[in-house]
């Protein structure tokens, strides 16, 4: 597909499908993270979405191609993936995944912030600038349902911190694969070089420093499999075939939907309660959405 200047039909609905996912794929980490160390756990997800890729553009006959000239901004790309990926898994292990969705997911605002001055032709605009701030209202609006109070522990703080930092790298890692010669690669070799270079060096920095292993149960198994096969070599490879085609801007702002879906789920699947400002917060989130992507 041709690149677009603004998101269409066709990519609104996979954006919102994607958020869909990572609404369930934290939970999922959260999940795993009492049977395996939260970077372990990262690192053998990259490993084995290494391996499923690369079975994957074979049986479909797509080139595996490692160029020299492009290996230092390549391993730049798998070291900031490691590092988006080591701080958000940690940021799981200390809060709530409502806690963390509000934090992590402010990484449009950033990623604004920084396209403006890297990414050619993505200015922060006044639209851009009052969409950002009213979905990010919105989302902390919606979030503040479920916080009795504003008491942090230690753990809660720190946990924030691992997430503002994820939420900063993923930024980072945005600007490369948009505004850097790594843009040049395709969606598939861009993520084989990510997991390539994550998955050792996350696997050493736990094995080095923690015990790798929790509690592990079959449960952890197939949350590991699930993280592999569909969040990362699934959805993150439709997500860098995404940004290649549409805003980097417009495709980061989608992701103030997953914490809204993330409570969604909650109230569908685990009784939570959703009231009036629930519905205030969903509606500044999409109004957020329009504004952000108006030309």
């Amino acid at each position: 597909m041709d690149k677009k200047a603004r998101i269409d039909f066709f990519g609104a609905g996979a954006l919102i499908s994607f958020s869909l996912l990572l609404a369930i794929n934290h939970i999922v980490i959260k999940v795993v993270n009492t049977g395996l160390n939260p970077i372990f756990f990262a690192g053998c997800r990259s490993v084995i979405s290494f391996f499923i890729l690369i079975i994957w553009m074979r049986i479909l006959r797509k080139p595996i191609v490692f160029k020299y000239n492009m290996i230092l901004i390549s391993t730049l790309a798998g070291l900031l993936f490691a590092l988006e990926f080591l701080f958000l898994f940690l940021a799981l292990d200390f809060t709530t995944v409502s806690r963390n969705s509000l934090v992590f997911y402010s990484m449009p605002i950033w990623l604004s912030i920084l396209a403006h001055f890297l990414v050619p032709d993505e200015p922060l605009n006044k639209f851009k600038f009052f969409g950002l701030i009213c979905a990010f209202t919105g989302v902390s609006l919606s979030l503040s349902i479920n916080f009795d109070d504003f008491t942090l522990s230690k753990g809660e703080i720190l946990g924030d911190l691992f997430a503002f930092l994820a939420a900063l790298t993923w930024a980072l890692l945005i600007i490369l694969a948009k505004g850097t010669k790594f843009s040049h690669m395709t969606p598939e070799m861009q993520l084989i070089w990510m997991v390539m270079v994550s998955g050792p060096v996350l696997i050493l920095f736990s094995i080095l420093f923690w015990d790798p292993i929790r509690d592990f149960q079959i449960i952890h198994f197939w949350g590991l499999i699930f993280q592999s096969v569909v969040v990362v070599a699934g959805g993150f490879l439709f997500w860098l075939w995404l940004l290649r085609i549409y805003p980097a801007s417009g495709v980061a702002s989608f992701s103030f939907l997953t914490p809204i879906f993330t409570i969604f789920f909650g109230w569908l699947l685990l009784n939570d309660e959703i009231n009036s400002t629930f519905l205030l917060a969903a509606l500044m989130v999409v109004l957020g959405l329009i504004l952000v992507n108006k030309t």
